[in-house]
């Protein structure tokens, strides 16, 4: 009896602490250039979206968006991209690690992540687009709607 309640116990503990960061694990300050300050608390805060149940979408399954498609805040982002600035938010511009390896696998350093603003949010919301290569290029972005939990390559 007193087995059975210990490992019922750990079994909750487990599954609490597994829930606790469940905006993506390995999302911190490096790990993805956002602080832990950035990451969003919930729906209710403007954000455009719930997060996916499922879970993040498996490396290599990424889908597209067209550049068209974009809400017109994300192309307000490409273009401050493409200009080198100014962007609304000092951690605009960080590295993106790339932890979850979503994207395709590059040396560090070469993603960068960019809010895309959230009409009538508080903070900085869920939406991002991160692009990889040399500043001011963007040929190489995709956008989340989701904070890091799935992306889609941005094309013409």
């Amino acid at each position: 009896m007193k087995r059975a309640w210990v490992f019922s116990c750990i079994v909750a503990v487990s599954v609490i602490a597994g829930g606790c960061g469940k905006q993506g694990s390995g999302n911190g300050t490096e790990a993805s250039g956002a602080s832990a300050a950035d990451a969003p608390g919930s729906a209710a805060s403007g954000a455009s979206g719930p997060i996916a149940a499922s879970g993040p979408q498996p490396a290599g399954m990424l889908g597209s968006i067209a550049k068209a498609q974009l809400p017109a805040e994300a192309a307000e982002t490409l273009r401050l991209i493409k200009a080198g600035g100014p962007f609304p938010f000092s951690e605009d511009g960080v590295m993106f690690r790339n932890s979850a390896g979503l994207l395709p696998q590059h040396p560090r350093g070469y993603y960068r992540t960019y809010t895309v603003r959230t009409p009538g949010a508080t903070d900085r919301g869920l939406r991002r687009i991160v692009c990889g290569g040399p500043r001011k290029q963007i040929g190489d972005c995709y956008y989340t709607e989701d904070y890091y939990v799935s992306f889609k390559r941005i094309s013409d």
